[in-house]
């Protein structure tokens, strides 16, 4: 049988849930999961976990990550805002106010998921001595991921994309760490020995397949500068980041079994990162362990602050976290209104 790879990364999972798995570790989302994440529903409250897409404002984030462009849907000179509809002339007597309108977005300006196809590496796969560009599980860069369509020519994946991950439904117990009272609003690097502290202090407890949402409070500066956020406060971003070069770290993402990994910074992980001594690395090192090694999915820019205030205020941690991205075959991004019912 045609495998695609003849060895996989050092650390890596592929294969594991099968030759042509798309979906990494959110197979670990089974119905026994979910009915332990519907555990955690006690109040019946719900929290809305997305920034307004229109945030951060600007460019400060990404030079090329403009803000969404909304207008009414063409139609004559004045589009599709308040009109008669059926137009009087073909039902006389028409009382229907009609709006229509339609938007043009980055996938990944404001509240988002990572999916696999987001970020790759170049790795000898077939082991012939010459790297080639490929994402989790061996998918092909220009033929799975970004290949023309063979109809239209426009680019667009047909592995790995956010449409499969909708399929997948995701939906599972989240939990949250609170890196933002334990550290502060400033920049910290947070390795291994700080999360252990802050997991232990906070009684967390992190289980296979769980969503693991960290709180830094960058999404408060966000929010707080009403889309004219100063570009000191995200490069690098002032906040709490996951240092992606230790390897601890990786480390214990791997063993936890997780899912997912969410922040309401800018990456997750810090941007940049740490330098390494090495002749070949990746720049985005817990990118390349999550999205390239092991199918653990990325949540970023994220609004936790309401949630977080809450759970600590009730001594809690965990909850049922609703967070399917927009079914849009070919997208490598998705923006998405995750919902947590406490």
């Amino acid at each position: 049988m045609f495998r695609r790879w003849q060895k996989r990364p050092i650390g890596s999972n592929w294969g594991d849930f099968g030759d042509d798995d798309e979906l990494g570790r959110l197979n670990y989302l089974t119905p026994e999961v979910r009915r332990r994440a519907a555990r955690c529903v006690q109040e019946g409250l719900t929290f809305c976990l997305s920034l307004p897409l229109n945030l951060p404002g600007g460019t400060v984030i990404h030079r090329l990550r403009h803000p969404p462009r909304l207008s009414a849907l063409a139609r004559g000179e004045d589009g599709t805002l308040n009109y008669n509809y059926p137009l009087a002339i073909e039902q006389p007597g028409a009382t229907d106010i009609v709006s229509d309108d339609v938007v043009t977005l980055a996938t990944q300006y404001s509240t988002h998921w990572d999916t696999f196809a987001h970020v790759g590496q170049s790795f000898d796969a077939d082991d012939d001595g010459v790297p080639e560009p490929l994402y989790y599980n061996g998918w092909r860069a220009g033929r799975d991921v970004a290949a023309p369509d063979p109809e239209t020519g426009a680019a667009r994946t047909s592995r790995l994309g956010v449409d499969t991950m909708a399929r997948a439904c995701i939906q599972g117990r989240g939990v949250l760490i609170d890196l933002r009272h334990h550290l502060g609003p400033d920049r910290h690097l947070v390795g291994y020995d700080d999360l252990m502290r802050i997991i232990e202090a906070d009684r967390v407890e992190v289980q296979r397949g769980d969503l693991v949402c960290f709180y830094s409070g960058f999404g408060d500066r966000v929010l707080a500068a009403s889309g004219a956020l100063d570009p000191a406060d995200a490069h690098p971003a002032r906040c709490a980041e996951l240092d992606g070069r230790d390897r601890k770290l990786l480390g214990w993402i791997d063993d936890s079994g997780l899912s997912a990994l969410i922040s309401d910074n800018i990456g997750v992980e810090a941007l940049p990162a740490r330098p390494a001594d090495l002749d070949r690395r990746a720049t985005l090192p817990l990118h390349e362990f999550c999205l390239f090694k092991a199918g653990i999915a990325l949540g970023e820019l994220w609004y936790l602050s309401e949630l977080a205030t809450w759970l600590r205020s009730h001594e809690r941690n965990c909850f049922l976290l609703t967070a399917p991205p927009l079914r849009l075959p070919g997208a490598v991004g998705s923006p998405v209104t995750p919902v947590a019912t406490v």
